[in-house]
């Protein structure tokens, strides 16, 4: 697999980045559910679901925020601050928070940062955003 410098990485779009944060997410916790064990793929779909939810994820910003460095701060805003088309499903904060966090995934992903990934996912998956109800 490439990586890729963060001087490239920085030129890409942030819409970029979140298309495919939002897959590295995705895999994350799809991985997380299925190493809880076996059970029917309804049950398995719905708790996924659940977890990449737009208001699941911008819980998540909130709380790896005290953990960020300056660089992937300045990621997520960039990721918040692009422009796309908000689902009915969700708040336009929420959406612009999830962007953001997929963005610093798709980011941190690209230049090989995935024990970095990790870390920032299991504060996500065990922390406060545990307890969001959306």
């Amino acid at each position: 697999m490439t990586t890729f410098t963060k001087e490239v990485v920085r030129n890409y779009s942030p819409l970029t980045l979140a298309f495919l944060g939002d897959s590295v997410y995705e895999l994350l916790v799809r991985h997380k559910i299925v190493s809880d064990g076996s059970c029917p793929v309804k049950k398995l779909h719905n708790k996924a679901v659940a977890k990449v939810r737009a208001c699941y994820q911008a819980a998540g910003v909130k709380a790896v925020e005290s953990l960020l460095t300056d660089e992937e701060s300045d990621i997520i805003r960039r990721g918040r601050n692009a422009n796309s088309t908000v689902p009915k499903s969700a708040s336009v904060g929420e959406y612009r928070m999830a962007t953001g966090l997929e963005t610093l995934f798709g980011y941190l992903y690209l230049i090989g940062e995935h024990r970095r990934i990790e870390e920032l996912f299991e504060v996500i998956y065990e922390g406060e955003s545990e307890k969001v109800d959306c």
